[in-house]
């Protein structure tokens, strides 16, 4: 198979992108750097080459098209060592109260704040403000209901933070509730649903309600 000489520039944007990169972009970024006319070809070829050579076992990560664009992530296998990492380093960038109204609002969208805050049993505004704040969650639609309140859904930013590359990638919910003897002290986060948190790591600082 002949060598593509723009492969080693193409896998150096993939490792560096903080996000996502399409490959549109990765053809903009070739082709001004090196003054060159690229046919789409290339890359495509170029990412189907980076993404079989990291499928072996020696390697760690693996490239995933996620939210329109392509990004290196950490294999699944190694999720338990990833997650040590992120927990002795970043001490959680979402509070858990946070975590708790991204998750209900991952697997219940469109859902309402006062919704939220029935399947939580406390005030959300805080959480739902930041998670607004962090571009997490966003203004879907609203409601048809009384008042016509504002319908919240997952954002693409949200696609990012979790490597997913659509909703149906989410893990399967086993138990999305809350004894109602727990209102004001809702279940760990971890048991109402495990996002994978080993696949990215953004610069998202931590809130506390």
């Amino acid at each position: 198979m002949n060598s593509n000489p723009y492969l080693p520039a193409v896998e150096s944007l993939l490792f560096v992108s903080p996000q996502p990169i399409t490959k549109a972009d990765i053809k903009y970024c070739i082709e001004n750097s090196l003054s060159v006319s690229l046919d789409p070809e290339i890359i495509e070829s170029a990412i189907d080459q980076i993404t079989n050579r990291y499928l072996s076992d020696d390697f760690g990560i693996e490239l995933k098209e996620i939210a329109g664009g392509y990004q290196f992530l950490s294999k699944p296998a190694h999720f338990q060592v990833v997650a040590e990492h992120i927990k002795m380093t970043n001490r959680k960038k979402l509070s858990k109260a946070a975590m708790e109204s991204l998750a209900i609002v991952a697997y219940k969208q469109p859902i309402s704040k006062s919704e939220i805050e029935q399947i939580r049993g406390v005030n959300s505004d805080h959480s739902v403000q930041k998670l607004m704040e962090k571009e997490l969650i966003e203004i879907v639609g609203r409601s048809e209901g009384p008042g016509k309140p504002f319908l919240l859904g997952t954002s693409q930013r949200f696609m990012e933070y979790f490597g997913l590359k659509n909703l149906s990638d989410l893990p399967k919910l086993k138990d999305f509730t809350l004894a109602e003897q727990e209102i004001g002290e809702p279940a760990p986060i971890e048991e109402v649903a495990t996002l994978d948190l080993s696949v990215h790591s953004p610069n998202i600082d931590s809130d506390h309600e």
